[in-house]
């Protein structure tokens, strides 16, 4: 007889990482109280306390026991940089350690998905999905906001005089004060919703993976990086995973599905040293063609932006003094009361929602102002002057790059090239958001609190000196998306069918941000939540929820 001890452990699901994608579908999958489901994290328990403190985002960005450290591939439109563009890797995931802003873009994002041969996701069919998730504190209208999910979308609760004047100021400049922009009307200028009560954090792994792992189907594996899919003929059957660089594989199997949601970056990198992807490609990297599909790793997009700075007159106490001896001490007094405090923020304050030029119907840049500024060339490392700060991105860049396997260790990170500003209507429309940011820093109403502007500065006005500092100073905004892209077999860029099934295998799902067949306009943590909810439904063979049923299944 054989030793049936050492036979791999069986699970209805495998769920590779425990994102925020990942944590929705734990939770959805095991509330039989029957289905067991087994989750591979490639990171640590969520333990470290910056993680839970809001303001701690700028210590576990850099932190590479919480991160994934990848960086992307350097070009001449990006000043032959490398650009930082960090991962979460603990449990949570990004909402581990993201900026903490819940924004679900326009409409017209997911009715493009639609139109593109996605049945079902359409923003009508998507938004019982969204309103299921999220658990909104303050104003908002029942038809498009959700009251009993798992998120807490609160409103900011600590105001500074320079973000009530800057909004003063775009009002002053025909953009009106938007007080809901997450209704499914965005444009206008506000105080950003975040995923933050009581003063902390509040992460997918809290919200949803914890409530499940607490029902006991569940077995959470951390510092479990997957290393290959298990595949018998086309069916995908199982995951092996390793603890260390060169370690010995552990294989654990699923009877029903292999779900991927290991986020942008990796899913990718593991679907192609899994012999899923590029033929050219994987023949590169040694590996076996298990199923050609050209689309694994394509049509990486990200959000590219670029802030300006200004130096505050000297009367002004802005973050950047707040931040620093006495003054922290007292905010980290006031956290520890409960009272409105610069702990407990998330790092960008307003929102703007408008447009690059004044002929379109609807905005095609997001915006964000801080009472705060950055040294120049550093990422959240405070100026020692009082400064302000504003920047803008292009919603839905053109410019498309890859993520591909370097070799098949998966501890080597894979190259990443989003080719930011590569096509010619992405650096039209960043200069059209650059002059819109400098336009709102200096108007009447912001004036009695500026001395004068930094970064760029004045001697940057004509269209190649703006795009000559975007190119030595922009940065990701670490929304990363597309290299699964959903859509038809009729479309040779698609990996995923709307069902989120990889095209020509079998028992094998792609649920994260990868599938997203174009970028949204906005962050992509509400939105990724959203796409885990339907696909919960869909494994499990539910019927679509319908508005009226939203808040009952939350």
């Amino acid at each position: 007889m054989p030793d049936r001890a050492a036979e791999p452990a069986m699970f209805d699901y495998i769920i590779v990482g425990a994102g925020a994608a990942g944590s929705v579908l734990t939770e959805r999958l095991t509330q039989d109280g029957t289905t067991t489901v087994c989750v591979l994290e490639a990171g640590p328990p969520d333990r470290n306390p910056y993680i839970h403190i809001p303001a701690g985002f700028i210590k576990t960005l850099f932190d590479p026991s919480c991160t994934w450290q990848f960086k992307t591939e350097p070009t001449e439109l990006t000043g032959g940089r490398r650009i930082a563009t960090t991962q979460g890797r603990t449990l949570g995931g990004s909402s581990s350690i993201n900026g903490m802003i819940y924004n679900r873009g326009q409409p017209n994002d997911q009715n493009s998905w639609a139109q593109r041969g996605n049945r079902g996701w359409g923003y009508d069919d998507v938004l019982p999905y969204y309103r299921r998730s999220e658990k909104r504190i303050g104003f908002g209208d029942a038809k498009s906001r959700g009251r009993e999910g798992g998120i807490p979308v609160t409103d900011m609760d600590w105001i500074h005089p320079l973000s009530e004047a800057f909004m003063a100021g775009c009002v002053g400049a025909g953009i009106p004060r938007n007080p809901d922009y997450n209704s499914g009307s965005q444009a206008g200028v506000g105080y950003y919703q975040r995923t933050i009560k009581d003063g902390l954090r509040v992460s997918a792994a809290k919200a949803f993976l914890r409530p499940a792992v607490a029902r006991g189907k569940v077995d959470l594996r951390t510092n479990a990086r997957a290393s290959s899919i298990v595949f018998e003929g086309k069916r995908a059957v199982g995951v092996r995973y390793i603890t260390s660089r060169g370690g010995t594989p552990t294989e654990v199997r699923a009877r029903r599905e292999v779900i991927i949601s290991a986020g942008t970056v990796n899913t990718a990198r593991l679907l192609q040293v899994s012999g899923v992807g590029p033929a050219e490609l994987l023949q590169r990297l040694g590996v076996p063609v298990l199923h050609e599909v050209a689309g694994v790793g394509e049509n990486f997009r990200d959000h590219y932006a670029s802030r300006f700075v200004m130096r505050a007159k000297p009367h002004v106490k802005t973050l950047n003094e707040m931040a620093r001896g006495v003054n922290l001490g007292l905010q980290i007094a006031r956290w520890g009361l409960g009272r409105p405090n610069i702990l407990a923020v998330a790092p960008s304050h307003v929102h703007l929602f408008w447009k690059s030029n004044d002929t379109l119907d609807a905005p095609d840049l997001q915006g964000v102002f801080t009472p705060g500024s950055y040294a120049p060339g550093k990422t959240y490392i405070l100026d020692e002057y009082p400064g302000l700060s504003a920047g803008a991105w292009q919603h839905r860049p053109e410019s498309t790059g890859w993520v591909r396997a370097r070799s098949a260790d998966v501890f080597e990170d894979p190259e990443i090239q989003p080719n930011y500003l590569s096509h010619p209507y992405d650096r039209q429309v960043h200069l059209g958001g650059m002059r819109l940011i400098r336009r709102l820093l200096n108007t009447p109403e912001l004036a009695p609190f500026v001395e004068r502007e930094t970064l760029p500065g004045p001697q940057a006005q004509s269209d190649d000196e703006l795009l000559d500092f975007a190119r030595a100073n922009g940065t990701t905004t670490y929304h990363l998306i597309g290299t699964c892209r959903m859509g038809p077999d009729t479309d040779p860029t698609a990996v995923v069918d709307d069902q989120l099934r990889v095209h020509g295998l079998q028992n094998l799902r792609v649920v994260d941000a990868s599938i997203m067949p174009s970028m949204t306009s906005a962050n992509t943590y509400a939105t990724t939540l959203m796409i885990a909810e339907k696909a919960a439904d869909m494994i499990l063979g539910r019927k679509p929820l319908s508005d009226e049923d939203a808040t009952q299944a939350a």
